[in-house]
This record gives C-alpha cells, structure tokens and sequence, in this order.
C-alpha cells in the first residue's frame, strides 16, 4: 500500500498533523474531533490493494469499481455514506501538440476525503501544498479539498483552451499561406486538432452538471458556504466551454475553407491545363492535315508553304496564349 498511497494526512483545525501509519486509527481519531478530517491520496490502486481503503471509509462498491477501472465521463454521484465526483485533468504540450487527460475520483465523506488518481496529468500535488499553506480554507473540511481541486482543474482547462487557441491562429494563419500549397498533410493536421478539441470537449461539457449541482443546495457532505466559491468554479467553467465551442466552430470553418481552396486550385491547374491543350491541338490539328500525303493539296508545292504554315502557327499560339492570360488562365 506504501506504493499505492502517494500521501495520507490528518488534518487538525486546518493544520496537517503528522502522517498517520495506520489510516484506519486516523479516520477514528478524524471522526471522534469536530475539526478534523483525513485526506489520502491513491495512485492507480487495485483492487486487492483498495480492499482496505474500501472496508475502511465505507465506501459505495459501484463507486469503487468506476474508480478502479476508470475511463469514465464526469459526474457527481450522492451515495448514503460519501460523495463521489470524476474530473478529468487535460494537459497540453505546446511543442508536441499532443493533448493528454488523466481521471481524478474524490470520496467524500464526513471526516475524509480519498482520491484516486489515473494517468500523468497530475493537480494533486500543487493543490496539497496550496491548502496546507492556508489553514483557513483547511478548516472548511473535506468540501475546501473538493472545491480546491475542482478549481485547479477547471482553471488548469482554461489554460490548455488558450494554448489550442493560439495553435489554432497559427494553422489558421498557415492555410493561406504558399507553403500550404506544398502541404499534403494539411487536411490530416486539421482532423488531428479536431479530434484533440474532442477530447476537450469530453473532459470539460460533462463537467457542467455536476459543478451546477454543488452550487445548489441539498447536497450532502458540501460545506453551505462553498456554494459561492463553486459558483465561481462554474464561471470558469463555462467560459472554458464556450472557448470549446469557439474551437470546434473554427475548426469546421479553417476546414471548409481549405476544401474550398483545393477546389479554387483544382479549376486553376484544369484551366492551365485546357489552356495548353487548346495552344497545341491547332498546330497539331495544321500539321495532322498536311501530314496525310495527298497528291492534291493547297500549297503542297509552293517553296514558301513550310514556314507559312509554321508562321501561321505560331501566330495562333500567340493570339490564344495573349487571351487566356487576359482571362487570368496562366
């Protein structure tokens, strides 16, 4: 369990004390005080090795398998003896581009608070820190734990929504670009931050409900002073949405634009194309007539028939190439 358990803590009147080695004995000593609480924190536990968190927190056995085998939406579920609340963490590499999500489970309950963390994107660590450097919001209970995280989150979302927007400006900016035109990938580059505003979109939309729901009232085990405090996480959460929204709207927009303009070239390289076609077939047309060997033929014999009849087409080149450049065909 010593691998498993990334930190276990008593917290007194808002104060951590020292680590307890027996967490069983630390959520009695918890649940025997009016200000105290227990916060332990798991990293990709199993089941054998969450046995003992689950028979000693009383902790809901579907709760525990969503949070075992993770992969789930975010969501707030009210069970007899704790609340249980999915987040997912996004981080985003700028240089590499590449989006990653984590799952992070809360149990909360009346003197402790259990998350459960999967994957690398990781808040738990700055948000620990954070709250023990501020004994005040401590002495709030496991609701100020719920609410911190869910704050880091959801302002670590707004982040990553500001990163994809300036990524976005500069494909943007890409596609009208002359490299574009000797840009193959172009349409896989925009299907490939399409599908990163997806995943986005799957870690942050869900997220409204249940954030809505703990700025209500009715809601066990939530501190009824943390209604406003998770009404400003609310407000982030909806900008960080409609940012969503903007992205996946541009995105439509940046990729529709750039068919377009693969048509737009398409009918240039067609146009050039007939353009040249129509310059060669008159002196192929001139020449396949006077290459059929009859013995009676205009100007057959004449000693000025060859270069008038190479005259006369160049002439009709030149006429027909001074048109089509008229008409923007080359």
């Amino acid at each position: 369990m010593r691998e498993v358990i990334v930190d276990c803590a008593l917290y007194r009147n808002g104060q951590r004390a020292e680590r307890p080695e027996d967490f069983s004995e630390a959520l009695r000593q918890a649940r025997s005080a009016a200000d105290a609480f227990l916060w332990i924190g798991l990293y990709e536990p199993t089941e054998a090795e969450f046995d003992r968190v689950t028979h000693a927190f009383g902790l809901h056995p579907l709760a525990v398998e969503d949070s075992l085998h993770a992969h789930q939406r975010p969501k707030l579920e009210v069970y007899a003896d704790s609340l249980f609340l999915v987040l997912k963490p996004v981080g985003y590499d700028e240089d590499s581009g590449q989006l990653s999500t984590g799952e992070l489970m809360l149990f909360v309950g009346d003197s402790f608070v259990v998350t459960v963390r999967h994957g690398e994107a990781n808040p738990l660590g700055s948000v620990r820190s954070r709250l023990e450097d501020e004994p005040g919001v401590l002495r709030h209970g496991p609701t100020a734990v719920m609410y911190a995280v869910s704050d880091t989150v959801v302002d670590h979302y707004l982040e990553v929504a500001a990163a994809l927007l300036t990524d976005l400006d500069d494909l943007e900016a890409g596609l009208f670009s002359r490299e574009s035109r000797e840009a193959p990938d172009m349409v896989s580059r925009i299907y490939e931050f399409k599908r990163r505003a997806v995943e986005f979109r799957r870690a942050t939309v869900p997220l409204t409900d249940p954030v809505t729901r703990l700025t209500g009232s009715g809601v066990p085990f939530v501190h009824e002073d943390s209604r406003l405090f998770f009404r400003d996480v609310a407000d982030h959460l909806s900008r960080v949405n409609e940012q969503v929204e903007s992205i996946d709207r541009l995105l439509s927009d940046i990729l529709s634009a750039y068919l377009a303009q693969m048509g737009v070239r398409q009918n240039d390289d067609m146009r050039k194309i007939s353009a040249w076609a129509a310059m060669f077939a008159v002196p192929t047309a001139i020449a396949g007539v006077y290459g059929m060997n009859f013995d009676h033929m205009p100007e057959l014999h004449w000693i000025w028939g060859y270069p008038a009849t190479i005259l006369l087409m160049a002439t009709i080149c030149v006429v027909l190439f001074r048109v089509f450049k008229r008409r923007n065909w080359f």
